[in-house]
């Protein structure tokens, strides 16, 4: 799918479609991130010939991530208000686990700066300083949606760079 066609969409179907994210998450931050792995994944898995409906397809993308999401949560361990009575295990990685995680964070810092200047910087503004899309729109001085564009892209890269690697 063409870069141009993906934008059309994203300006068309992005804020409707996270709108509907964020209904049912009752979380706009994890609603924007489903919405931006919406788009990459249409970027990156779409079909190859035209989609007959592309809003149907957008939100079929979204449920599937819904689900995904519903299922890490219920994976994922609580925290018990009763004191734990086992032993803990040294939690500190070995010496491969802390030099894989070392060369994949170099891995990470050079995709970060191979990106174009406004992706970077969209990218260090939102994940490394905590401001959301509408500051960082009000910072650049560009729109929310142009934001949340340069945001999926750079994302994209960083995970196929990051791929690419392993």
């Amino acid at each position: 799918m063409r870069s141009s066609d993906v934008q059309d969409l994203y300006r068309q179907y992005g804020q409707e479609l996270q709108g509907y994210l964020s209904r049912r998450l009752k979380c706009a931050e994890t609603a924007a991130d489903l919405t931006q792995e919406a788009f990459v994944r249409l970027i990156r898995g779409g079909p190859q010939g035209l989609v007959d409906n592309p809003r149907a397809y957008l939100y079929r993308i979204a449920s599937n991530l819904l689900t995904d999401h519903y299922r890490d949560q219920t994976r994922r361990p609580r925290a018990s208000a009763e004191p734990l009575s086992i032993a803990v295990v040294d939690g500190t990685p070995g010496q491969e686990r802390a030099l894989l995680a070392k060369d994949r964070v170099g891995h990470l810092e050079r995709a970060i700066g191979e990106l174009p200047p406004r992706q970077r910087e969209v990218l260090l503004l939102h994940k490394f300083e905590g401001l959301s899309y509408g500051e960082i729109a009000d910072r650049l001085g560009i729109s929310k949606n142009t934001v949340m564009v340069h945001m999926m892209r750079a994302l994209a890269y960083c995970r196929d760079h990051l791929s690419a690697m392993e």
